[in-house]
Formats: C-alpha cells, structure tokens, sequence
C-alpha cells in the first residue's frame, strides 16, 4: 500500500537516517513539511517490506528497509508520475521497469577525505553568504541543464533560510553546497567554476579545504559523482564508498523546466 503522508513524525527517520538518499529525505521534510504539491512524502508498505517515496519538483527518491520488492502497484505509481529522475535504493530501481523511457546512469558517492595542507588555504576569498544570483550565473555555466532561476533561487533560498542548506563560494568564480546537514553527515553539490577560471585549480583546493573545513565541525561529508567526474574526485583524493545507480528520462527536453537536478 502506498499512502500519502501527513506530518514529519510519519516517516521512519531510524531507516532513513542509514542512507544519504534517506537523510535527503528528512532534510526537504525539514524545510517543506508535507503541505506543498510539488514536495510529496509516501510511506509504502506490504509484505515484503516498508520503504519511504519522495517526489521533489521532477526527482523521485524511493528509500527501503532492504526488504521491499517493486511491487505492481509501485510500478504503477512511477509509470503514472513518470518523474525526470529516480533515485535512492539501487536494489528496487534495479526492479523498476519503465522500457524506452529512462536511462540507466552509474553514482559513485565520494566521502571527501581532509588534507592538512588545507590548513594553508586562502580561507579569505571564500564567502559564507554568498549572492544566490551570482551563484546561479556560476552553476549556469557548469550545468546547462540546471532548473530556470525562479525555481532554483526560491528552492535553494527556503533551504538556506531553514538551515537546511548552505552555500559557500571561492574567488567569486567557484561554487559548492551543503545540500543538507543531518547528523553530523553532510551531502556536498552543485560543484562548479566560471569558464573563465577552469584550469585553475580553484575546485581542486577549494573542496580540499570543505572537506577539512567540515571536518573541523565534527561532519563527514560526501558528494555524488556521475561517471563523467568520478576521475576528478579520485585525483582529489577522495574516497570511493559504494556505487550506485540513477534513472533518467531521455524522451524529453533537458532544457525543460520539468526536470531534476543532480
């Protein structure tokens, strides 16, 4: 059975807490609550299992207690929403039959090792409160497909606003987020750099320095990489943890403002 849910003490934080995808969950439930259309909570029960369904925007994430098999009505649930992305529990997307539509895409997620040659970075040229449009202007040049401004700066603002999120940026040229901070766990994205400025090495030292900067707090951060920058982080140094996989639309437009964002 899947049903929505009502309020914040519905969802199984014990289970969710065990995976980034499950923290990300209760990180948006944090910020949103269970009141908007375009941010929707599911719990899924039957049989075999339980598990947890969030729709954000475009992005479906399905969270699980290991058990929960991709049942008819599950399937029935995805073919009828038919998100831009589906993330979360690799071993139920793995089930999840949706033929010409997605594209199946390999994660790899990154926890970002401190360096203590970090200790000598610029720490002055970054900005702990950066202006979110000039944010937007970096992360356009990075990611083409990233959502329209509108829709971006609102989501990342509310985020920011709840302390659920936090933006830093370096040398005005690049970018990083802490996408959530839950438990002492934090998920780093939308990583980017002008154009102008690539070759630089200002990604390089600036995530050298978050990882050490975080570190510093008490936190173990992790980013997620698809297999186009998995090289990159590796010659950063950052450990691999496990791979994962990602399903994604390839019958419409990326440009699209109907879409997720990784």
């Amino acid at each position: 059975m899947i049903k929505l849910i009502q309020n914040e003490n519905e969802l199984d934080k014990e289970m969710l807490m065990k995976s980034l995808s499950g923290r990300k969950m209760i990180a948006y439930m944090k910020a949103y609550g269970a009141g908007y259309d375009f941010c929707r909570f599911y719990k899924i029960t039957d049989e075999t299992g339980t598990g947890c369904m969030f729709i954000i925007n475009s992005t479906l994430i399905i969270c699980t207690d290991g058990y929960l098999q991709a049942s008819e009505e599950l399937q029935f649930f995805v073919s009828m929403n038919l998100p831009f992305r589906i993330e979360g529990d690799s071993r139920i997307i793995h089930q999840i039959n949706l033929g010409e539509h997605y594209q199946i895409l390999n994660r790899t997620i990154f926890e970002l090792v401190p360096d203590e040659k970090s200790q000598n970075f610029a720490e002055e040229y970054v900005d702990f409160n950066p202006n979110l449009p000039d944010v937007y202007t970096i992360l356009s040049e990075g990611f083409p497909n990233i959502a329209d401004f509108s829709l971006w700066y609102t989501d990342t603002s509310h985020r920011c606003r709840h302390g659920i999120s936090r933006v830093f940026t370096y040398r005005n040229c690049t970018t990083a987020s802490a996408i959530f901070d839950i438990g002492d766990e934090v998920l780093i994205g939308q990583v980017a750099t002008k154009v102008s400025a690539r070759g630089s090495g200002y990604a390089r030292e600036f995530l050298k320095w978050l990882a050490y900067f975080l570190n510093n707090l008490g936190k173990r951060a992790f980013l997620l990489a698809l297999d186009v920058r998995v090289s990159f982080y590796r010659e950063i140094g950052f450990r691999e943890i496990e791979t994962e996989i990602v399903l994604e639309r390839i019958d419409i437009d990326k440009e699209s403002v109907n879409k997720g964002e990784l």
